[in-house]
C-alpha cells in the first residue's frame, strides 16, 4: 500500500496493544466468554458521514491476522469521496476473531479517513488558485507514512518526510548559525541542494535570495504581508505560506499568489471520521 511501510508489523503491534501483548483472539476476554467458538459474523464497515476514505487496504490485514480464512472485500476505493451510508468494506468469518479486531481496525480507518476528509476540504477551498496544499511533519509518532498516505488520498501533496530528505533552514538554525547567509552557506558547503529558507519578515527576503535559497517559507505572515512578499520575490523562487492556516483563511492566503500552502492541522488536528461496523447479510 505504501512504499517502505510494513503493514503486517503495524497491524500486529496495534492488535497486540489491544489484546494483552499477543495477536490472539484469546486476548478478547468478552468475546471468548460471550460468543460461541463456532459462531460466524458477516459485517460491513459503513460511512456514517460524508467522507473520503483512507486505509481500506489495511482492513484485510487486521481481520485476517486473527482469522486467516475470513472473506474480505473492499466496496469503495481509497481517495474517492463517499456519501453517508456508503458501505466501504465487507468481512465475513469467525465472530470472535472479527470482533476482536474491530476496534483496532476502525481506529486506524477512522483516523486516516479523518485526515483524508479534512485534507479534501482544504484542497477544495483553494481550487482554481494555482496553489498546492502541503502537509508537514506534524504527525503522530510512528504514523507518519500512514498519515502522509492519507493526505495524498485527500488530494494533498506530501512535503518532506523528515529531517533527512530535504534541507530547510528555519529560524532556530539561523539564530544558531548567526545569519541567514551563514546558515545557507553552511548547507551549500555540506553539499545540500534545494534549500528552503524560512523568513518571517520582508527584510529577510533579499538576504535569503542572495544567499542562494531555492525556496522561501513565508512563516506566520498575514495576507497583506504575504502579498508584499510574493511581489518582492517576483517569481524568482517558489514560495510557501505556513503558520496559522485554517479553512476560513486558506482561500485568501492562496489568492496572494504563493506557490504552496503547508498546513499542519490536516494531520495534527483532523477529527476521526465516523465509520462503524454493522451486521450485514
Amino acid at each position: 500500500m505504501i512504499e517502505g511501510f510494513n503493514a503486517a508489523a503495524f497491524v500486529a503491534a496495534t492488535l497486540a496493544e489491544d489484546l494483552g501483548g499477543a495477536v490472539s483472539v484469546e486476548g478478547d476476554v468478552t468475546a471468548m466468554a460471550a460468543i460461541p467458538e463456532t459462531a460466524t459474523l458477516s459485517a460491513v464497515l459503513a460511512a456514517r458521514q460524508p467522507l473520503t476514505p483512507a486505509g481500506l487496504p489495511l482492513m484485510p490485514v487486521f481481520f485476517q491476522a486473527l482469522d486467516p480464512d475470513c472473506h474480505c472485500e473492499s466496496l469503495a476505493p481509497d481517495g474517492v469521496p463517499v456519501a453517508a451510508g456508503t458501505w466501504l468494506f465487507h468481512v465475513r468469518g469467525r465472530a470472535r476473531a472479527l470482533l476482536a479486531a474491530e476496534r483496532a481496525a476502525l481506529n486506524t480507518l477512522q483516523h486516516l479517513s479523518g485526515i483524508a476528509t479534512l485534507t479534501r476540504r482544504h484542497v477544495e477551498a483553494i481550487a482554481g488558485t494555482g496553489a498546492t496544499l502541503l502537509d508537514t511533519r506534524k504527525t503522530l509518532p510512528g504514523l507518519r507514512l500512514l498519515e502522509k498516505y492519507a493526505v495524498r488520498m485527500g488530494g494533498g501533496t506530501n512535503h518532506r518526510l523528515g529531517l533527512f530528505d530535504a534541507p530547510m533552514v528555519k529560524d532556530n538554525h539561523i539564530a544558531a548559525a548567526g545569519s541567514v547567509t551563514a546558515a545557507v552557506a553552511a548547507c551549500k558547503a555540506a553539499g545540500l541542494a534545494n534549500i528552503t529558507v524560512e523568513v518571517d519578515r520582508l527584510d529577510q527576503i533579499e538576504e535569503a535570495l542572495a544567499a542562494g535559497a531555492d525556496r522561501l517559507l513565508l512563516d506566520n505572515m498575514d495576507v497583506a504581508t504575504l502579498k508584499a512578499a510574493v511581489a518582492l520575490v517576483a517569481g524568482r523562487v517558489p514560495t510557501e505560506a505556513s503558520g496559522g492556516v485554517s479553512l476560513e483563511t486558506i482561500r485568501a492566503i492562496a489568492e496572494t499568489g504563493v506557490t504552496f500552502i503547508s498546513v499542519g492541522r490536516i494531520t495534527q488536528s483532523a477529527p476521526a471520521a465516523d465509520i462503524g461496523m454493522d451486521d450485514a447479510p
